[in-house]
């Protein structure tokens, strides 16, 4: 049963503890749906209080609709909510869609819980989720952390995210919903192959699945959790390792590790500034190796969100530039 599911993704990696209170983010779509059912019926059990966040992005004619819809789940599940509308739209000439947009959604969790005393954000993130992010980035390139996937639970910015469903099947989630007689909102936009993952959902997927291997969203599934596992050790280490040698890295000392290390401290120090890694990509680190290997001392490189690296006589200083 999908309820068996859902506990046990809760118990194997610690998303939920007595007491807590959970933002629910909440589109109206059928996985969301779910997970809200899920979790106010194990509300109980649990010893949680939910509050229900919904944005409305604005990018649709009917999305006004998705709002009306899911405060009126929140009335008859008698759970209180907090819901809003940005023009996301509006945003997006000042970047990447897709970032100004993870961006917005996530701002805007963040006050929910801010203004609810809540540290514990549940997103609905399921298991196709997890092989479509994993293909996604293989075909982009990533590295380790790209391609350990979503992961179970992450902490951004103070707040924890969860994802109880992450080990659940889509047509599990679609399964329960018509067994409970639930209609959630479709957005129909998620059928149409204009966007890279609905091409890789809709076409790439089901290609890999009929000719190649009927068991790769398992396959993508199980090597993202073995590759999380590899990262999270390898990750402790480099932060071990950067704290010890703080905001100035000693270049005698950091020329001695191994690159694999090098990297992620390199890494570690750029998100320790700017908040994450998003548009660091594999060329920039390229770039900041050339500096400390060819580069006279003074040299700089410069990074996306106002990062700079400089190449001191004996360290290498990562700094935020002035505007």
């Amino acid at each position: 049963m999908i309820i068996n599911k859902v506990k046990e993704a809760i118990k194997r990696y610690g998303l939920i503890n007595p007491k807590d209170k959970i933002i629910v983010g909440v589109s109206g779509g059928p996985d969301s749906v779910a997970l809200l059912y899920l979790l106010n019926s194990l509300r109980q059990d649990l010893k949680i209080s939910l509050h229900i966040a919904h944005l409305d992005h604005m990018l649709r004619k009917d999305s006004p609709k998705d709002r009306k819809f899911v405060e009126g789940l929140a009335k008859k599940l008698k759970i209180p909510i907090t819901s809003a509308a940005i023009n996301v739209a509006a945003l997006i000439k000042r970047g990447s869609p897709e970032e100004i947009a993870r961006n917005v959604r996530l701002g805007f969790l963040f006050r929910v819980a801010r203004q609810n005393k809540a540290r514990k954000i549940a997103l609905a993130h399921n298991f196709d989720d997890q092989a479509e992010t994993v293909l996604m980035r293989i075909l982009r390139g990533a590295g380790l952390y790209g391609l350990s996937g979503i992961l179970p639970k992450k902490d951004i910015s103070g707040f924890m995210i969860i994802r109880p469903l992450i080990e659940t099947r889509r047509s599990d989630i679609e399964a329960f919903l018509k067994r409970k007689r639930i209609k959630p909102r479709i957005d129909k936009t998620n059928l149409q192959n204009v966007y890279f993952r609905n091409k890789l959902r809709n076409c790439l997927l089901p290609l890999l699945e009929k000719r190649y291997n009927k068991n790769i969203k398992e396959v993508l599934g199980n090597m993202a959790s073995s590759i999380a596992l590899d990262y999270d050790y390898l990750q402790k280490s480099a932060d071990a390792l950067m704290r010890r040698m703080g905001s100035r890295i000693d270049l005698k000392k950091f020329i001695k590790l191994h690159p694999a290390m090098q990297r992620l401290i390199l890494r570690l120090q750029i998100a320790y500034l700017k908040g994450d890694t998003r548009r660091l990509n594999f060329q920039h680190i390229k770039e900041i190796e050339a500096l400390i290997s060819n580069r006279p001392r003074g040299s700089i490189v410069d990074l996306p969100r106002n990062i700079s690296v400089i190449k001191k006589k004996n360290s290498l200083l990562i700094y935020r530039r002035k505007h």
